[in-house]
């Protein structure tokens, strides 16, 4: 496919999306109906929709509208690319550009691609950081993995990788982190991936788990599991009794796989409440996914204030609820990939004047920043287990 042909079918799958598509299923279904793309055609097109679900906002104003098209014409206007050029009309191009798609140059908000009803939120909660994370979430992720310690060392790792042509170094966001530098579409055809000794995982992701004391023997309990990232991530630190679970077990689907591939024992349970308590339990709640807004643009503004409200209550739910299976002297760890204040530090106070005598172990934020995802993890103790207040 010709560049211009590459535009064309992104300006196809973004009105798709706009339309109520999911971002995945558009780019699969026009994959699918497109056989004459080739590999690179495809994932081309892919960075294109992705860099402009991303900045849907401040592309919508330097192409004159939020349709696919206007998009697509705001980020090449803002790559400074020759637009008479790409925007033709001839053979498979765009069309020529009216002159009623005139480019305004955005301002506020959508300069930076925030949902405007959460940018005071956010400036609330970020600081000073403001500015420059909402930057930073307009770009693409980086791609991190987590050596599967269990089986294999970071160098190791990185020299089995290398001869599949991924390179990857070393990152000191976690004890097994890499951030991969070249060839991350071939991480899952590698031999280090099939053969469990690297597992696709955020940096902040794998810096929460680092955060909790593992030990041999302990009883863990995974209670959003999803798909299982950070289950494994622990099974892969201490000779624990691991238990998953999550409200939705469709999620998990693909957990027993991954974890034989990586040689983790676990055990999926359907009612937590038959097997209480737990030495630690690890809650990843559901919450807004500001702090992964690279990964899922599409999530971005698809959030609304009443979702928000929504997903406060479910987490403040699942924090009582886990309360109540925790061992005397246990951990109930609290983690979201959220920004947010309110999913974050709020929540734990409140918890904390719901239940008393309870204290906060610890609390720390990850910032995108970093180079990886925003996270948030809080360790609460339940009374007359010898904790302190605080941060």
């Amino acid at each position: 496919m010709t560049p211009q042909a590459r535009l064309s079918a992104a300006i196809e799958v973004l009105d798709r999306i706009l339309a109520g598509s999911a971002a995945e299923q558009a780019l699969t279904n026009w994959g699918r109906a497109s056989r004459f793309a080739g590999s690179g055609d495809r994932h081309a097109v892919r960075d294109l929709v992705y860099d402009a679900l991303r900045c849907k906002a401040s592309f919508a104003a330097l192409g004159g509208s939020e349709t696919g098209r206007g998009l697509i014409l705001g980020g090449a206007r803002a790559a400074g690319q020759d637009i008479e050029a790409l925007f033709c009309g001839q053979g498979h191009a765009p069309g020529v550009v009216l002159a009623s798609e005139v480019a305004t140059e955005p301002e506020g908000a959508a300069a930076l691609d925030c949902p405007s009803w959460l940018a005071q939120p956010l400036r609330d909660s970020l600081g000073a950081d403001f500015t420059a994370v909402m930057q930073a979430m307009r770009k693409r992720a980086p791609v991190f993995l987590r050596v599967n310690l269990a089986k294999t060392t970071r160098s190791e790792a990185m020299a089995v990788l290398a001869a599949d042509g991924v390179i990857a170094q070393v990152s000191d966001l976690a004890s097994a982190c890499l951030i991969v530098l070249e060839n991350p579409r071939k991480i899952n055809a590698s031999a280090a991936y099939l053969e469990g000794l690297v597992e696709l995982q955020d940096g902040s992701s794998q810096a929460v788990i680092d955060t909790l004391d593992l030990h041999d023997g302990q009883r863990v309990l995974d209670f959003c599991c999803g798909g299982g990232g950070k289950a494994l991530a622990m099974a892969a630190k201490a000779q624990i009794s691991l238990e998953a679970h999550d409200r939705d077990p469709r999620r998990m689907r693909d957990l027993p796989a991954r974890a034989e591939r990586a040689g983790a024992r676990l055990k999926i349970v359907e009612s937590v409440s038959k097997t209480k308590p737990y030495d630690l339990i690890l809650t990843d709640v559901p919450c807004s996914g500001s702090g992964s807004w690279r990964r899922d643009p599409q999530g971005k503004w698809a959030l609304t204030e009443t979702r928000l409200t929504e997903v406060l209550a479910i987490q403040a739910q699942i924090l009582d609820q886990t309360a109540t299976m925790l061992a005397p002297d246990g951990v109930l760890a609290y983690a979201t990939c959220s920004m947010l204040a309110a999913e974050n530090e709020a929540q734990i106070a409140a918890f904390l004047q719901r239940h008393s005598g309870w204290t906060c172990k610890m609390q720390r934020r990850f910032s995108p920043l970093s180079g990886a995802d925003g996270f948030f993890v809080a360790q609460l103790l339940p009374p007359q287990s010898g904790g302190i207040s605080g941060s």
